[in-house]
């Protein structure tokens, strides 16, 4: 076989039809673009997202979400993930990173009080939930925020 003489299968290729070309062929005078308006004229485009005047999609949905600048999100340790620093009774941001219960230094800390605590210690950290304070100085531990 010769690539020369490759032809597509029979039927499988159809002519072009051309528009504009006389009344004897069906579309001639208006080329199929309909009388008058936008469409019938030379140099228009019908955008993807437009929708023939409708209201468009992305006016029909409502706005939603605010970002809040000054909002604060603390990276959060429980009373029962202290258990990592037995042998250690004061606790600081430093030992938390290293220890891995934290992964940034400079995010603030918040200690919220799900578990149990058996032992005295005295943490520091920038916030405190009201049960972790109370199971803290239950032990005789003493929170102090920074």
């Amino acid at each position: 076989m010769n690539l020369s003489q490759l032809r597509p299968a029979k039927g499988s290729n159809k002519k072009k039809k051309r528009i504009g070309r006389g009344e004897g062929s069906g579309t001639g005078v208006t080329a199929g673009r309909g009388n008058k308006g936008y469409g019938s004229r030379a140099g228009s485009k019908k955008r993807a997202w437009f929708e023939g005047g409708q209201m468009p999609l992305q006016r029909r949905l409502p706005k939603y979400g605010f970002n809040r600048p000054q909002k604060v999100i603390f990276q959060v340790v429980n009373i029962r993930d202290l258990d990592r620093l037995q042998n250690q009774e004061t606790i600081t941001k430093e030992d938390l990173l290293k220890s891995g219960l934290i992964r940034k230094k400079n995010v603030p800390v918040k200690l919220l009080g799900e578990g149990e605590i058996d032992r005295k210690i005295n943490i520091q950290v920038d916030a405190v939930s009201k049960t972790a304070k109370e199971k803290i100085e239950k032990g005789g531990g003493v929170v102090t925020l920074t």
